[in-house]
């Protein structure tokens, strides 16, 4: 199933999707995605919807973020080569996302990246993930550990919390000066106590921020958490990245908490209140994603996140359902 020609097909035109194309694809891989994947088509079914009459984006049906808990939610013919779980906090039930193309998730990832911060062999990237690191099946570090091996520098790798260890590997860094930046990526609670134990001076350097209390500090602002940082690390901002289990694109802010996102992947705004129901003419509400990197899975994606769109498309995460769960990668409570 991995060469079948129509897959492969429609993962070229993701890679190489424009704004012009996008609806096109979009409904493309609907089409795919209800053949092949039996939960999605069982639940398009249940809605009592006629696959054959949806010629909008604004008619696919999304795919409530919850089975991922309960269902493999994976094409038909395809094995998953990883499984990537969700945080979650004790007792919560997690998420999984079977990922049958480890390659091309690798692909998606760095193609992300590079699109808005140049090739990954200009930068020493530092990663300062311990929570995640601690367990075996975080998307997050497999992602940054391809990020680590694209690198090719020796001074590139993980911290746990051996944060001195950590600002001695920067200051070395910085008298290198061979013409490299620094990238220190981590998860919000680590920077946090890295910024309140040595109030390093990072200037310099780009620090992204991954979300994430994980309950062990008391939950802040996303405005507050980067003014703190850049207060006590020197920096004049923090840059962010949005992703979570279940999708295989991710969203970087460079500021401000506007994310940026890649071309194949789309925010949709519904009413909180009913999942069904779209919200084009307003600029907050529910955030349904489209992914079209999730070919393999499922591209249309019902979160529990709230947020809000700008007019060029371009969007922040403005806090979580009422009955959310907390997520690992998107803990903080955002204004």
């Amino acid at each position: 199933m991995l060469n079948n020609p129509l897959r492969q097909q429609l993962m070229h035109r993701i890679l190489t999707c424009t704004a012009e194309r996008f609806e096109l694809l979009a409904l493309d891989v609907f089409r795919y995605q209800y053949e092949r994947n039996t939960v999605y088509r069982a639940f398009v079914q249940a809605l009592g919807l006629d696959a054959s009459k949806i010629h909008k984006i604004e008619e696919i049906p999304f795919l409530p973020i919850e089975l991922f808990k309960d269902h493999q939610i994976l094409c038909e013919g395809l094995f998953p080569a990883l499984v990537f779980e969700s945080s979650g906090t004790t007792g919560q039930q997690r998420s999984r996302h079977y990922v049958a193309d480890p390659a091309w998730y690798a692909t998606v990832s760095r193609q992300i990246f590079e699109r808005l911060y140049g090739p990954l062999s200009n930068f020493h990237i530092l990663a300062l993930l311990p929570s995640y690191l601690e367990r075996q099946t975080s998307s997050l570090v497999w992602m940054v550990r391809h990020f680590i091996e694209q690198s090719r520098s020796e001074a590139s790798g993980f911290y746990l919390y051996n944060y001195e260890e950590l600002l001695r590997k920067v200051e070395q860094l910085k008298k290198q000066a061979d013409g490299r930046r620094i990238l220190l990526i981590g998860v919000s609670f680590a920077l946090l106590e890295l910024a309140e134990r040595h109030a390093p001076d990072l200037s310099g350097l780009i620090v992204i921020e991954t979300g994430g209390m994980k309950g062990r500090r008391q939950e802040l602002l996303r405005e507050e958490l980067h003014a703190l940082l850049c207060e006590k690390m020197n920096l004049r901002r923090v840059h962010s990245e949005y992703g979570m289990t279940e999708l295989l694109s991710q969203a970087y802010s460079k500021g401000e908490g506007i994310f940026d996102a890649p071309p194949w992947m789309r925010v949709l705004l519904r009413e909180p209140n009913d999942p069904l129901t779209l919200n084009p003419r307003q600029r907050a509400g529910a955030v349904n994603i489209i992914d079209l990197a999730n070919i393999d899975s499922c591209a249309f994606i019902a979160t529990q996140d709230m947020g809000s769109l700008l007019p060029d498309g371009r969007f922040r995460i403005t806090g979580r359902m009422d009955f959310a769960e907390q997520r690992g990668c998107n803990m903080l409570l955002w204004q």
